[in-house]
């Protein structure tokens, strides 16, 4: 007779109870666990903190004989082909369900930040292009395609997207962000979400939370920020990518909120996320996190108090491999300082997820090794559609496009394919020098396939590529542990710039980069400038393709771009005295705004409608009418931005409620009508709770944060409200083609 928990016909939830009844502590507790099946080679750490214990990792015969969790990046840690990943991947699976006494897989997870983070896997644009792209749609079908690589590999768990706010610019993992407004992260990484999801893969929101708020923009530096921005801005993508994306994992920021770190905060893992965020599925450790506690934050003096700390507040699984949890744990419970009710709680968890993906069904084995295919040429041409959505056009002087000619290509990068990728590729993650493992053109290669002919003397024009190489820890300009000191352009090549335009020949000035730069006044002597955020693999060939004109420009800028390289943090998202006033004589307003971008037709907007309103839990209707007043055929981003003029708290100048991506044929126009439910305009009152304020909202419709042609308002009546946990968290907008 099949045991009740091996009974697929059975509901999850009396499969695992059944289970968990049968377990010891120590079996509950190996499902807590974690092992890092292929640590890097000695004397080459993945990352500095691999070894920050000074003590030996476990090796998998003495984790997995009580079971084991996950395994920690089979493919992600060492050059392997797909089929020598599988074959490793299976080895490891058969091994814990041949030592724990219920034969229970363990659930295998890795990166997929800019695609499925292993040797010879596509490498997609970075999170910033996301952003740039404001198409949610196309970022769906981006994660659905990583997540069919990773699911024909035998991976269960992705360990992205990164929904945190980028706050300031010189942080390194800027480029792991999406952008610097709430509701474009949140939309953005709802669509990554439910395309990784979608595919069979557990979707991992990271990191939770305030990460990015740290301060002066040094790597998991302390947090200072107020209760209102916490909610308002860091924690707010969060809850629609788990309301909506139905993400099932979520993994802890490193830092500490006013003393307090993430991985031992039991009111932000518990109370919040779960309470009252409604979250259901498994929180994981960031790697080592849990170990920090003790090593780094030093609020706990010991790996069993820093496992109990973690526990307690909510961490389901210690990643990458078992220090606090297992052995030092269960003695604790043992010994009475921890209820096993909590082993339990995080065991049942697991289980549950581990249930969902049929890993405790009768009869499973790891996929059969094969020879699979991790760079298709589908994937390819998705990389490269991504990287021409996500291109910005941020000035031009009609130069572009360009009509094959004779071009000169400068920049430090100009020879370097890996330029175009970011931190989180294998390339640039793990992969040794000169061995990218995949097929990468430079900019000078695309031009000439585009039709260009390269040379080095008498160019009709200049192409000058600058921006960053991303790496980790001090190993590039841009990347996890690569903070800024400023904005301005790393190394020499703001006088590099100069050179090259004191040349007098025109100039294309093409930026790839992890963040934005303070061009200084390169940008206003350039014939045109691009700016592209890590656009992957095919990111020199669109680039040549827009600079051609066979591809359109048709990006917007997810983070504004500085005038100058100070004056931190700058983003759009401030209050009224945030911006330039006459009681300081710094003026931060940037060279070109949050949501700023050029194509090859211009825009007209008219004919504003807003209803002049509704109850404090109605809705309005904003409509506007955009029209391509140019000759030929392009795309506009229509963006919808409120304002709250009087409120009980300070609150920003504006912010983006919503946004469409409009294509129309030249002299052609469509009517962009938004529905705005009073919800968008909620906010953290003194209270601490959200609220819906009476009064004028004010309304602007335009091309970018500080372009807004069209203005008007409309009034909210009736109570103050505090909307439920099903609020409203988006902005629907219908287009329809008018005469």
């Amino acid at each position: 007779m099949t045991e009740p928990w091996r009974d697929p016909l059975l509901p999850v939830s009396v499969r695992v109870a059944d289970l968990l009844d049968r377990m010891t502590l120590e079996e509950k507790a190996g499902q807590l666990t974690a092992f890092w099946a292929q640590p890097s080679a000695p004397g080459a750490p993945v990352a500095p903190m691999e070894d920050d214990s000074g003590e030996s990792a476990p090796d998998l015969d003495h984790l997995a004989v009580h079971g084991l969790g996950q395994l920690t990046r089979v493919y992600g840690t060492a050059p392997v082909t797909a089929k020598a990943g599988m074959e490793r991947l299976a080895s490891l699976q058969r091994q814990v369900m041949a030592s724990g006494r219920f034969g229970i897989p363990a659930v295998a997870h890795e990166e997929c930040l800019t695609g499925f983070m292993t040797w010879g896997a596509t490498v997609f644009p970075a999170p910033p292009a996301w952003g740039a792209s404001f198409d949610p749609g196309l970022v769906r079908r981006m994660a659905a395609a990583i997540g069919a690589g990773m699911r024909r590999a035998g991976v269960h768990q992705g360990l992205a997207p990164v929904l945190d706010v980028v706050r300031d610019y010189r942080w390194g993992r800027t480029e792991e962000c999406i952008g610097e407004d709430p509701y474009l992260v949140g939309a953005i990484g709802t669509a990554y979400v439910q395309g990784l999801e979608g595919a069979g893969i557990v979707a991992t929101l990271k990191h939770f939370a305030g990460y990015s708020a740290s301060r002066a923009g040094r790597n998991m530096a302390p947090v200072s920020v107020g209760p209102r921005e916490f909610a308002d801005v860091l924690v707010e993508p969060f809850v629609r990518a788990l309301r909506e994306g139905r993400a099932g994992s979520v993994m802890n920021s490193y830092t500490d909120v006013d003393g307090v770190p993430a991985a031992a905060d039991e009111r932000l893992l518990t109370e919040l996320l779960r309470g009252e965020l409604g979250f259901g599925g498994v929180v994981v450790a960031d790697y080592y996190a849990v170990s920090f506690l003790e090593t780094r934050h030093g609020v706990t003096g010991s790996r069993g108090a820093a496992g109990a700390l973690a526990l307690t507040a909510g961490i389901d699984v210690e990643l990458p491999t078992a220090r606090c949890y297992g052995g030092p744990l269960t003695e604790l419970v043992r010994a009475g300082g921890v209820p096993e009710e909590l082993v339990d709680r995080a065991a049942e968890r697991v289980l549950l997820q581990k249930a969902e993906l049929g890993l405790l069904d009768p009869g499973w084995e790891p996929a059969d090794p094969e020879a699979v295919d991790l760079d298709p040429p589908e994937n390819r041409a998705l990389a490269r559609l991504m990287a021409e959505r996500s291109t910005v056009l941020l000035a031009n002087d009609g130069i572009l496009p360009l009509r094959p000619c004779r071009v000169a290509v400068h920049g430090p990068y100009a020879d370097e394919p890996r330029a175009f990728l970011g931190c989180y590729s294998f390339p640039n993650h793990v992969a040794p020098p000169g061995e990218p493992g995949l097929e990468i053109p430079t900019l000078a290669e695309a031009l000439g396939t585009a039709g260009f002919t390269v040379t080095s003397d008498d160019p009709d024009v200049n192409v000058l590529l600058l921006g960053d190489r991303a790496g980790l820890f001090g190993r590039g300009t841009s990347g996890e542990g690569c903070d800024a000191e400023t904005l301005d352009l790393p190394g020499d090549q703001a006088a590099l710039a100069s050179a090259v335009l004191d040349s007098g020949v025109p100039t294309v000035l093409v930026v790839v980069s992890g963040r934005p730069y303070a061009l200084g006044t390169a940008a206003g002597r350039a014939s045109a400038v691009l700016q592209a955020f890590f656009p992957g693999e095919e990111g020199a060939t669109a680039l040549a393709r827009i600079i051609s004109g066979a591809a359109e420009p048709t990006g917007r800028l997810p983070v504004s771009l500085p005038r100058r390289a100070g004056g931190q943090p700058g983003t759009y998202l401030h209050a009224a005295l945030g911006g330039p006033t006459d009681w300081s004589s710094v003026d931060p307003t940037p060279l070109f705004p949050f949501g700023h971008g050029l194509s090859w037709t211009r825009f007209a907007f008219s004919e504003l409608s807003v209803d002049p309103e509704a109850p404090t839990d109605g809705a309005v209707t904003v409509s506007a009418t955009v029209r391509n007043v140019g000759g030929v055929a392009g795309t506009e981003v229509v963006q919808l931005y409120l304002s709250d003029p009087v409120a009980s708290v300070v609150r920003p100048r504006r912010w983006l409620a919503g946004f469409a991506r409009v294509g129309l044929p030249a002299g052609a126009a469509a009517r962009v009508s938004f529905s705005v439910h009073a919800d968008r305009t909620s906010f953290t009152g003194l209270d601490l709770r959200r609220r819906v304020e009476p009064g004028e909202i004010g309304v602007a419709v335009g091309r970018s944060s500080g372009d807004l042609p069209l203005q008007g308002s409309f009034t909210l009546r009736g109570p103050v409200r505090h909307p439920a946990a099903d609020r409203v968290l988006s902005v629907p907008a219908d287009v329809v083609p008018v005469p």
